[in-house]
């Protein structure tokens, strides 16, 4: 098998959501037979399988492309599910369920964000099952989009190490450029693999169509977070960062979006919020949520383990104000000069999160024409985010 092959397969198995995606499928449609599928013009290739009916294809192993359904789909791009192909009139004679024994059968095309098809995600079975609803296209499309969203996000922090790698200046930005992957995409992560495993447990309820909402804003949150990232990058050659400013959404609901990602991961811990918003604030909402994101994670982190952190958020005559606070062990005189400085490793307290993720909060909020300061003393400390609007 070429490279190019190899290499799909190994993006794809290294999307920890993959294996319980395929799960969640058979168990939510019945059927016995789920895979990820790299599906070109001439080869189909399966690059994650869950297999409960000896069907006998392994990850890596091949069908001739002509005899499946996924040489259609991967032509008109849309979506086939057949509940019992017998009574199906339009494929009850094709030859794809007739060569592989099939009664049922769903398949969705991966698109990525720039427009190529990858493949298919797809599921079979030899005996009849309910899949041409839109309870399970809806699941189906959703779970798509996820594992086309990680490709994406893969091929782009491949893109990247390649082009820092290539540049003497940004060697110190290459091992932060990771650090700030793991520390901000950790929370997203974290909800989307919560809303699984909940799947996992309780099957289709009243709440799944929630949590897989929840799910959806994560994974678009994960595809922002890498272009974040590029845009540090940008900022560090003296660029800055770019704003796409936004009136219309209301800033409580993006608050209250990235507190729902660490209460799904860390339900354990206690966050309070209040919001005393009485209009609309122009700002980033995607950067805002990265700002947020970083002093949340960094008080539940920091801050002490039973304690609650709180969240207060308001508007003020001209002003915008977001402040989070937790108590804790204070953050010492030295080490809060040298918080917000980019590649800052301050020590057994402020390590690895407070080093480059509080210098991303710092230019998100400097961008905004705002500040973001730090007051710590033996009763809490407070992070505080401050802009005109």
């Amino acid at each position: 098998m070429n490279t190019d092959f190899q290499d799909d397969i190994a993006a794809v198995q290294r999307i920890a959501a993959v294996p319980n995606i395929l799960d969640i499928v058979c168990r939510s449609t019945g059927m016995g037979f789920a895979a990820v599928a790299r599906v070109t013009e001439d080869r189909w290739v399966a690059c994650q399988v869950l297999d409960n009916l000896d069907f006998g294809l392994p990850a890596g192993g091949e069908l001739k492309v002509e005899t499946t359904l996924c040489h259609e789909i991967r032509q008109h791009r849309q979506v086939v599910a057949i509940d019992n192909v017998a009574e199906d009139t339009l494929y009850c004679q094709h030859h794809t369920p007739r060569i592989y024994g099939l009664q049922s059968y769903i398949s969705v095309p991966i698109i990525l964000p720039d427009g190529r098809f990858f493949g298919t995600l797809c599921a079979i079975h030899t005996e009849t099952a309910a899949v041409n609803n839109p309870q399970v296209i809806g699941t189906f499309k959703l779970f798509a989009e996820l594992i086309a969203h990680h490709l994406d996000a893969s091929d782009q922090l491949d893109e990247a190490q390649r082009a820092l790698t290539d540049e003497r200046q940004l060697s110190e930005l290459r091992e932060q450029f990771i650090a700030v992957l793991g520390h901000d995409l950790r929370n997203p992560i974290a909800g989307v693999d919560a809303g699984i495993n909940m799947l996992l447990r309780s099957g289709w309820t009243e709440r799944s169509p929630q949590i897989l909402r929840m799910m959806k804003e994560s994974v678009t949150r994960m595809a922002g977070l890498v272009d974040n990232v590029m845009d540090l990058a940008r900022a560090r050659l003296g660029g800055g960062i770019k704003l796409k400013l936004d009136t219309q959404r209301p800033v409580s609901e993006t608050i209250e979006q990235v507190v729902g990602e660490f209460r799904s991961a860390q339900p354990e811990r206690q966050i309070d919020v209040t919001c005393t918003l009485t209009r609309d604030v122009p700002l980033d909402h995607a950067r805002l949520a990265q700002l947020f994101s970083n002093l949340l994670g960094n008080a539940l982190t920091h801050g002490a383990p039973g304690a609650p952190v709180t969240v207060a958020a308001a508007t003020g005559e001209g002003s915008f104000t977001l402040a989070v606070t937790n108590s804790g062990e204070p953050i010492g005189p030295d080490a809060r000069e040298r918080l917000f400085r980019p590649f800052h490793r301050g020590g057994e307290t402020n390590s690895e999160g407070l080093g480059l993720g509080l210098y991303i909060a710092s230019e998100i909020a400097r961008a905004h024409g705002g500040t973001l300061t730090v007051v710590s003393d033996a009763d809490a400390t407070v992070f505080t985010f401050s802009m005109p609007g």
